[in-house]
């Protein structure tokens, strides 16, 4: 049974009016529900952006564990030192407001009070 390319089976179909009425409507109907679909994931969006980022209290805790971490590493430092070169207590004492320094500038930096340079696109030095 030789084929010559003109098949009249039953799986091969001839565009008609008839056709194209069917696939509009049908498109038609796939793209409104498309649209409801992007309309749920949306909605879905806008309220997750309107929630904060960080409960206050969950802030309040992350900024007094920034601070006490640069004084808790400046203090143990400077304990270290002290025991090492034997400098008794200016070690301790001077890196220790090093740490609190660093504390502040952490607690600064985590609450969004200094830019980064980097990401500073103002043009101001």
């Amino acid at each position: 049974m030789a084929q010559n390319g003109s098949s009249n089976g039953p799986d091969e179909r001839k565009p008609s009016e008839a056709g194209d009425a069917e696939l509009s409507r049908r498109l038609g109907s796939l793209d409104s529900k498309l649209r409801d679909v992007e309309a749920r994931k949306g909605s879905v969006r806008k309220t997750e952006d309107q929630s904060p980022q960080m409960s206050g209290i969950g802030q309040a805790f992350r900024l007094s564990t920034e601070f006490i971490a640069g004084i808790i590493v400046g203090g143990g430092a400077g304990w270290a030192l002290d025991r090492w070169a034997g400098t008794r207590p200016w070690g301790m004492i001077v890196l220790l407001l090093l740490g609190t320094c660093a504390g502040f500038f952490n607690v600064a930096r985590a609450a969004g009070l200094m830019k980064s340079r980097t990401g500073d696109k103002s043009g101001a030095k």
